[in-house]
C-alpha cells in the first residue's frame, strides 16, 4: 500500500494516478476540508482531466485521511517556501510530514521526497529526523527524492510522460522506487544520488528563470531603443541555435519563482547571474504598471477607475494564484497607497481581491484600459470583444499586430 502526504497540485494527481493503475492508496492532508471534498467527489482545483481520474480512483477504492497509515512506501509532497529575507529553505513542512509518517512505517520502509530543496537539505534536514527515530526503534527507514517536473493546466499528461529522477542511498532503494513510478511513468526513470536529484531539480527551474530574465530584459532595452521586442525575438529566433523566449509581466507559481532562490540562499557568493535573473524577472510586474502609466497618458486616459486587469492566476487556464505576476503588482500598488485597479480572471471562482468582477461582459463594460496579464484561452478566443479598448499586451496573444495593442 501507497501513502501519499500532501493532496495539493502534486500529491493528488499522483495518489489518483497510483490508484488508476491499480495499486492500493491512500491520500493524507491534514486539511480536513480537502479529504472531505475528495470523499464527496469532488476536485480541490481546476485541472483538466481531475474530476474523471478522481472517480476512477474511487472505483479503484483510494482512500482519504487526514492522517498517515500503516504503510512499506510513502510518497511526501508538502509545499516548501523559503524565507524572504535569507532566501533560504524553509523545510518546515517537510520535517513535520516525515515525523507523521515515522511512527506509522513498517520496518524497512521508503519514504519518498517529491518536494522540491535545496541541494542537501535531505542531509541537513531530514536524516538526523529519520536516523534519530531509527536509534530509538531499531527499524530501517529509507531515504529516497524523486522531484516532480509538471505544469499545472497539464500535470496529468506530464505527470505519466515526463522523465522522472530518482536520487536514493542505494542502487536497490532506488530500484525499488523506480518499480512504483513505471506504474504510471511512461518515460525515462533516471537513478542517481539524492544529492544529485536534489540539484538536478533546482537547476531546471533556474535555468528557465535565467532566460525568461533575457527576455524581459530585452523588453525593457527594446522599449528604451524604440524597437519592437516580439519582432526582434522573431527574428533572432530564426538563427539555427538561438531560442529566445517571450518577455512577459513576471514569473510566478511554485517552482521557477522559489527554486533559483534556494541556490542564492545556500551560495549567496556564487550565484550572482541567478541573484540578477531573479531581480529582474521581480522586477516586471512594477515595469508593467509604469509602463501602463505612461500608455494612459500618451493616450490621454486620466480615470483609473476605469482601468482593469485581466488575468489573476500565474499562467493560462489554471486557477492557481501562487506568486502570480498580478499578485505581486497589486501587493505593489497597494504598497504606494494607490486604489487597486478592476480585476477579472475567468479561472478564480472566489473573491480574492478587491474590485474583483466574475463576468468578462461587466468587466469589460467598465473600463476603457485593458491590461492582459495572463492568456487564457478565454480571451484569446474573444479578441473582438476589446475593439475600441486601449490594451497593454503583455503576452503577445495578438502576434500578428491585428488589432492593434500595446506591447511591453
Amino acid at each position: 500500500m501507497i501513502n501519499v502526504i500532501g493532496l495539493g497540485y502534486i500529491g493528488l494527481p499522483t495518489a489518483l494516478i497510483l490508484a488508476k493503475s491499480g495499486k492500493q492508496v491512500v491520500g493524507t492532508d491534514v486539511k480536513s476540508d480537502i479529504v472531505d471534498s475528495l470523499r464527496e467527489k469532488k476536485v480541490t482545483f481546476e485541472e483538466p482531466g481531475m474530476a474523471e481520474l478522481l472517480e476512477k480512483a474511487l472505483e479503484n477504492e483510494i482512500e482519504f485521511k487526514t492522517h498517515p497509515v500503516e504503510s512499506s512506501f510513502y510518497i511526501i509532497t508538502v509545499p516548501t517556501p523559503y524565507d524572504s529575507v535569507s532566501k533560504k529553505l524553509d523545510c518546515k513542512y517537510v520535517e513535520d510530514a516525515t515525523k507523521s509518517v515515522l511512527e506509522f512505517a513498517e520496518d524497512g520502509a521508503i519514504i519518498v521526497l517529491e518536494s522540491t530543496v535545496t541541494p542537501g537539505a535531505i542531509d541537513k534536514y531530514i536524516r538526523p529526523i529519520v536516523e534519530d527515530y531509527i536509534a530509538k526503534t531499531g527499524k530501517k527507514i529509507n531515504l529516497a527524492h524523486a522531484p516532480e517536473r509538471v505544469m499545472p493546466g497539464n500535470i496529468i499528461y506530464e505527470i505519466e510522460n515526463n522523465a522522472r529522477t530518482v536520487g536514493a542511498d542505494s542502487e536497490e532503494i532506488a530500484l525499488r522506487v523506480k518499480e512504483v513510478y513505471k506504474n504510471f511513468c511512461k518515460s525515462e526513470i533516471n537513478l542517481t544520488d539524492i544529492k544529485t536529484a536534489e540539484m538536478t531539480k533546482v537547476v531546471e527551474n533556474t535555468f528557465r528563470d535565467v532566460n525568461i530574465a533575457f527576455a524581459n530584459e530585452l523588453a525593457k532595452i527594446c522599449r528604451q531603443g524604440g524597437v519592437d521586442v516580439n519582432e526582434v525575438i522573431r527574428i533572432s529566433n530564426m538563427h539555427p541555435r538561438v531560442n529566445i523566449l517571450s518577455p512577459g509581466p513576471g514569473v510566478g507559481g511554485h517552482c521557477i519563482s522559489v527554486d533559483p532562490w534556494f541556490l542564492v540562499g545556500e551560495y549567496p557568493l556564487l550565484t550572482e547571474l541567478i541573484y540578477k535573473a531573479r531581480k529582474i524577472n521581480d522586477s516586471m510586474p512594477e515595469y508593467v504598471l509604469k509602463r501602463a502609466y505612461d500608455i494612459m497618458k500618451k493616450n490621454g486616459l486620466k480615470d483609473f477607475t476605469r482601468v482593469g486587469i485581466y488575468g489573476l492566476t500565474y499562467k493560462e487556464n489554471v486557477d492557481d494564484v501562487r506568486n502570480s505576476p498580478t499578485m505581486q503588482m497589486l501587493e505593489y500598488q497597494k504598497e504606494n497607497l494607490a486604489s487597486p485597479l478592476k480585476v477579472y480572471d475567468p479561472m478564480v471562482k472566489n473573491d480574492i481581491v478587491d474590485n474583483q468582477y466574475h463576468n468578462l461582459d461587466k468587466f469589460l463594460a467598465d473600463v476603457d484600459f485593458v491590461i492582459i496579464m495572463v492568456a487564457h484561452d478565454e480571451i484569446i478566443q474573444n479578441l473582438d470583444l476589446l475593439k475600441g479598448k486601449l490594451v497593454l499586451d503583455t503576452r503577445n496573444i495578438d502576434k500578428n499586430n491585428k488589432w492593434g495593442f500595446e506591447s511591453l
